[in-house]
């Protein structure tokens, strides 16, 4: 039984390295100072014995957890799981990644927002080429891994001038058209109703000129993480200008909702010459938030909101 009805109870089953990097020292500090204790989740023990929780924060992966969490769930309808694992298996493929973004086609007074055409090739390598030549996509072509799983392979990127070269690269995989995007790309992270939005340095432009002087498949490293910042440089307000906040607020709101996600980031790049057509390339779940500034007080805050909406008469100092 838990001794002090105030404190807010977080149960928290990570990997080592989202442990690492979410779980540090201010946010345990601040979460304290709040009322709110991370108990770590035994994995070799039932969960059901464990607890009382108020919370569930998880990310891990496999049949056997999310069929542990799911009986959870049905078992304690009063704990408040974030996420459930059948809506986080969407983000694990992008083939369905953007689904949701493509049938929401937005576009309002604010701007436009859409996802890059895109071919999903499973077959040998050897198809590649002549699936891409049958699909009409413009090169040059960035190809990922089909499924996202959190290692750093599920990561790769590669930029592709030939379709001949396409034949290198191991499917299943997802080839999207290349955007041309300044260099930079918008990181929006989402934490319930809360948005924040960081600037990361991304691929350069591809002129018509290398495109028709390159060829092959070159491979590149993560492009958003935070040492790629480019929130402090000094760029041209064309490129760097931040998308409209309340096109940011209505493509987040909508995606809470057609994803049943709290906890996401969007990958956003807006199409060079433009002011306000924009391109969601990839949607991450419980992405690092430990990179955003300030996402101590953030994240605290929506835990105990999520208690106010559950308990509206209960106090919080």
């Amino acid at each position: 039984m838990r001794l002090d009805p105030q404190e807010l109870v977080v149960g928290y089953a990570l990997t080592s390295k989202k442990k690492k990097s979410f779980l540090q020292p201010q946010l345990i500090s601040l979460a304290r100072n709040k009322g709110i204790f991370f108990v770590a989740i035994d994995l070799n023990r039932p969960l059901s014995e464990q607890g009382p929780f108020d919370v569930i924060l998880h990310k891990l992966s496999g049949k056997e957890w999310c069929e542990i969490i799911e009986d959870y769930r049905q078992k304690h309808s009063e704990v408040v799981i974030l996420d459930l694992p059948a809506a986080i298996k969407q983000l694990h493929n992008r083939q369905s990644m953007l689904q949701d973004v493509a049938a929401l086609n937005l576009c309002d007074s604010h701007g436009k927002v859409d996802v890059p055409r895109q071919l999903v090739v499973t077959k040998d390598p050897s198809s590649v080429p002549y699936e891409v030549a049958k699909s009409g996509l413009n090169l040059p072509l960035v190809a990922k891994p089909l499924v996202v799983d959190g290692s750093a392979k599920s990561h790769e990127l590669f930029l592709a001038y030939d379709e001949l070269s396409l034949s290198e690269l191991e499917p299943p995989l997802v080839l999207q058209e290349f955007v041309n995007h300044g260099g930079l790309l918008f990181k929006i992270y989402v934490i319930g109703e809360t948005i924040n939005i960081v600037r990361r340095f991304s691929l350069p432009n591809v002129s018509k000129r290398e495109l028709s002087k390159v060829a092959g498949v070159f491979r590149f490293p993560r492009v958003s993480c935070a040492a790629a910042s480019a929130d402090d440089a000094d760029l041209d307000p064309s490129i760097a200008e931040l998308p409209p906040r309340p096109l940011l607020e209505r493509l987040a709101r909508e995606l809470r909702c057609r994803l049943g996600l709290r906890l996401f980031n969007i990958d956003m790049i807006r199409k060079d010459g433009t002011k306000d057509v924009f391109y969601v390339i990839d949607i991450n779940y419980f992405p690092g938030y430990g990179k955003m500034p300030g996402y101590e007080h953030i994240f605290t805050d929506f835990l105990l909101s999520l208690m106010q909406n559950k308990y509206k008469k209960r106090p919080y100092a």
